[in-house]
């Protein structure tokens, strides 16, 4: 039988600790097992506390297939796209989105990332107090419009970033409670309706006039137009789901690593003096970065090799990915940065708890689990446990040297087949941006401004206050305009 934890109520089971912490409620877990029952209080779920049996789980995703509570929730905005699709479904859509992100595709948007990297960091004004949450949110949407979605307008894209946050803090509140409850006229059910209705009119414009003038842009949504495999070309309701999901996947992914990864560079200001001398070295943000990847000086700065590249992929039978110029098998620019980005990462998974649902009956480890069964897993309770990363509350890019993150207990960018296809994305970008960001400025917290974690759908910082103050006179060029 599966152990349950103590301290469950009658109704509500493990709902009242679970929303008191989140966080410390699922890194308390592991005590009492590898497989744990818990209940919120409708909803029963079995919590994978052990790597190997998360492993297992990942790797077949026939059986564990995408359901449960998390992304029924996700589903109800982002549709049927490719990270909450069913098994069934993930094979022809993996098939068509991941042209958009081979590693020749990113080398070309790389010069994009650079350029709005620039604009953010220029933006700011010596010793002016910014909320770095809130800024690093509209770069990275920015930027997601200017590489995948070339032709989604920049005007109102706050009011577009608000809402996919709004979206995203919803499906965590809404994935608790009972349909019924989701359904009535309340305020924040009105506003939830509200804000989908917006992006899906917004989105569904864009594929409309991207049927209507089927260039090909180089982005996401011209591969997703044009793809047709067989005679089966992606519906303009797929290819709208497959542009809701990879932008409220990307944005709030890329902005949540760097601010997370900037948040404790303040904390580790010695580290922090060596990301500086690292970037200036690579001068990046201070000169142009080419469509390659590599700047005026000759350096890479992708921060991403060749073998993180093809394996951001599904492996060779489903993609022609070939490395692009500019990732080299050693990358001499960023080394350190990229590290850093990687451990906040690991420290702060923005998936930090997803589902999966069986789909048969089937064993995991030594348990027999019944067809339905909804299973849960925590990149942040594996990524915070010991025995796999020792002293695992440390800030320590440095155990990342010589490491393959794929090799090891790591799956912040989840495992198996269902592995995120932006891998190589989110991360190029999240490195330009911390980068340009270290090399123009200092950041320190501001003091009495809190910083608070927020497990929503993701595990979003809160706003992040923090001071600018010019590094002697390194402003990036290019940055405003």
């Amino acid at each position: 039988m599966i152990p349950r934890p103590p301290g469950g109520l009658p109704l509500l089971g493990h709902l009242v600790p679970f929303l008191r912490d989140p966080l410390a409620f699922l890194r308390s877990l592991p005590r009492y097992g590898g497989l744990v029952q818990i209940r919120l209080g409708p909803v029963s779920a079995v919590v994978v506390c052990d790597l190997e049996l998360t492993r297992h789980v990942l790797r077949e995703d026939r059986v564990f297939d995408k359901g449960g509570f998390l992304f029924e929730r996700v589903r109800d905005f982002a549709g049927n796209g490719l990270v909450t699709c069913p098994h069934a479904d993930h094979r022809r859509q993996r098939r068509y989105v991941q042209p958009a992100f081979r590693a020749d595709r990113i080398a070309r948007y790389t010069e994009v990332m650079a350029r709005e990297a620039r604009r953010l960091a220029g933006s700011w004004s010596d010793g002016q107090e910014v909320d770095i949450t809130a800024e690093l949110s509209l770069a990275a949407g920015r930027s997601l419009v200017s590489t995948l979605f070339t032709r989604l307008p920049f005007t109102g894209l706050q009011e577009t970033v608000e809402d996919f946050v709004l979206l995203i803090g919803g499906s965590y509140r809404r994935m608790l409670l009972p349909h019924r409850i989701n359904r009535l006229p309340l305020p924040a059910n009105r506003r939830y309706d509200a804000a989908r209705t917006r992006l899906v009119r917004l989105v569904d414009e864009v594929v409309t006039a991207y049927r209507a003038d089927p260039e090909d842009r180089g982005d996401l949504v011209s591969t997703l137009v044009a793809a047709d495999a067989g005679g089966q070309a992606l519906s303009n309701a797929e290819v709208t789901d497959q542009v809701m999901t990879i932008f409220a996947a990307g944005f709030d992914t890329i902005a949540n690593s760097t601010v997370w990864a900037l948040h404790l560079l303040a904390q580790h200001p010695d580290i922090a003096d060596r990301v500086r001398a690292e970037v200036d070295a690579a001068h990046v943000g201070a000169v142009g970065v080419d469509s390659a990847g590599v700047d005026a000086a000759g350096v890479n700065v992708l921060g991403v090799n060749a073998a993180e590249a093809d394996a951001a992929g599904v492996g060779a039978s489903e993609t022609d990915a070939t490395p692009a110029a500019g990732t080299s098998a050693s990358v001499d620019g960023l080394e350190l940065t990229t590290r850093v980005v990687r451990e906040a990462v690991r420290l702060y998974s923005p998936g930090w708890l997803l589902t999966r649902v069986t789909a048969t009956d089937t064993e995991l480890g030594a348990h027999r689990l019944r067809e339905g069964t909804t299973v849960v897993y925590s990149p942040y309770l594996l990524h915070r446990q010991s025995a796999l990363f020792p002293d695992p509350d440390r800030f320590d890019p440095e155990r990342w040297v010589g490491v393959h993150p794929q090799r090891g207990p790591f799956i912040g960018f989840g495992a198996g087949p269902r592995r995120c296809v932006g891998e190589q994305f989110g991360m190029t970008e999240s490195v330009l941006l911390l980068a340009t960001i270290m090399r123009a400025w200092r950041l320190e917290h501001v003091p009495g401004r809190t910083v608070r974690e927020l497990p929503l759908a993701t595990l979003r910082p809160g706003p992040v206050w923090m001071r600018a103050t010019r590094r002697d006179g390194l402003a990036p060029t290019g940055a405003a305009g």
